[in-house]
């Protein structure tokens, strides 16, 4: 999949005529923006303590709210992509920073809804402003580091939308522990070492702590994009030279990618590891909290349950690292290997994880496993940006990588659902928690999510071999 651009006008290039600031400054706004959105990825320790609240909640109710916000999410992309092609990054960075957290801080509001008379009106609540709002502010802000990183470092394009990324990888490793921390009143851990305490700010005020902290980072983030000068290139650097017989690569509208048969080839493919890429990272806490009950006599004592409740907090936090690392790593090798070739290496191992993590419950076993898919799943968020722009150009990026992205969207809805649907609920275990000092007991559904992980298995296979098929477009799809 290697980039086939017209060979550079004759002249001195831009950026020795013109001063440029430090393209590295978009990086740092870039991460800082990331991290904050990728925070959407720690919805898995919120289930747990929102079912605790709202005992009536089924598994596909209390599931629905993060295939909301990622269906969400991934047309808002669309959008932003438009909008930061007109506007700029700058600003439509801020205003999605600004939306985000205030869905977040509204979210806070759920606790006014009776638990008992309207758990309906609460679910509903939480869809609009933690799903909705907070969908459509990750959406406009998600693409504007990715776009103009892009622009400034044609000459590091792979390692650099890696790099882009991956904040959104690692904001789970940072906000996992700190939720779990301010919900429960346990000290903020990361790789199970106790860091500092936390007040029990409680379920509720945790979303609102949690949307202050969003807004302000990625409104401060924000500030640091804008794009490069017109005909900007890297000093020392020249687009390669079209290859002889070939027509130079044309910037394709979105009308023109959209009509091309690669463009779904791509987009299938994308949709199946997001399948199951979101479906481990959305379920880590509660499918390990399954895996621990099950061999454990009920009642289950409170120590025991929370050392499975940290342990299935940490497991986010480690699949955040190995999703944040999948990024630039797949990056940087695309960039040696070629997009094909490491498209297809990653849906076979990420594949060949999915058929096997039913079967990985000792704790470290099962790191290795969903550890293996976010590796995978964070390449794909790393390459099919490069590939974008590879295939189709960079002057409607914005948009283009919009469309793209909507696979995200779709496997964000499916993932989750195939495992809220496909499990099934083989027992009901009594265990204990302390609330206000008094120890209370609750029941956890013990779930079997074997079904779903063999179908994204199987999905990630047939990927890797429509990834064998695909073959960059003609000028103008032709």
């Amino acid at each position: 999949m290697a980039t086939r651009t017209a060979p550079p006008a004759a002249g001195p290039a831009v950026a020795s005529a013109q001063p440029a600031m430090n393209r590295w400054w978009v990086v740092v706004g870039a991460l800082v923006i990331q991290a904050s959105l990728g925070a959407v990825y720690i919805w898995s320790v919120f289930q747990t303590p929102l079912r605790e609240v709202f005992k009536s909640w089924t598994e596909p109710q209390v599931t629905l709210p993060a295939q909301v916000v990622l269906a969400v999410f991934a047309a808002a992309v669309v959008f932003g992509g438009r909008l930061q092609d007109r506007f700029g990054p700058r600003i439509v960075a801020t205003i999605g920073g600004l939306v985000l957290g205030g869905g977040m801080i509204l979210a806070r509001f759920t606790g006014a809804f009776s638990p008992e008379q309207a758990s309906g009106a609460a679910l509903a609540w939480l869809v609009f402003t933690y799903a909705v709002l907070g969908g459509l502010g990750i959406g406009a802000a998600y693409v504007c580091p990715i776009a103009t990183c892009v622009k400034w470092f044609p000459d590091k394009r792979g390692l650099i939308t890696g790099l882009a990324v991956a904040g959104f990888g690692a904001g789970g490793f940072f906000f996992g522990p700190l939720a779990t921390g301010l919900i429960r009143g346990m000290p903020y851990k990361l790789l199970g070492a106790d860091l500092f305490p936390l007040p029990q700010l409680g379920l509720f005020n945790t979303f609102l702590t949690l949307g202050v902290i969003f807004l302000i980072a990625i409104v401060l983030g924000a500030q640091l994009l804008r794009n490069p000068p017109a005909g900007y290139r890297p000093a020392g650097w020249n687009p390669p030279a079209t290859a002889a017989g070939t027509s130079a690569r044309a910037d394709f509208t979105p009308w023109q990618m959209l009509a091309t048969p690669q463009f779904w080839l791509l987009w299938l493919t994308y949709f199946a590891g997001c399948c199951a890429g979101l479906m481990v990272i959305m379920k880590a806490s509660p499918i390990w909290q399954s895996f621990a009950v099950e061999p454990l006599t009920p009642p289950v004592g409170e120590d025991v349950f929370a050392r499975i409740v940290a342990r299935g907090t940490m497991a986010v936090a480690i699949l955040a690292i190995f999703n944040a690392v999948g990024r630039i790593l797949w990056g940087k090798i695309s960039d040696n290997l070629g997009r094909k070739a490491t498209l297809v290496v990653m849906f076979i191992l990420c594949g060949a994880a999915m058929l096997a993590l039913n079967s990985l419950r000792d704790y470290p076993l099962y790191l290795t496993g969903i550890c293996l898919v976010g590796l995978c799943f964070g390449g794909y968020l790393a390459l099919y940006p490069a590939v974008t722009a590879d295939f189709f150009g960079t002057k409607h990026y914005g948009i283009n990588y919009g469309w793209m992205f909507t696979a995200y969207g779709v496997g964000g809805i499916v993932g989750p659902l195939l495992a809220a649907k496909l499990l099934k609920v083989t027992g009901q275990v009594p265990y204990y928690v302390k609330q206000a000092s008094e120890l209370v007991e609750k029941t956890f559904p013990l779930s079997n999510y074997r079904p779903a992980f063999v179908t994204a298995g199987l999905m990630c296979l047939v990927a890797a071999a429509l990834a064998l098929l695909v073959r960059a477009p003609g000028p103008r799809g032709k």
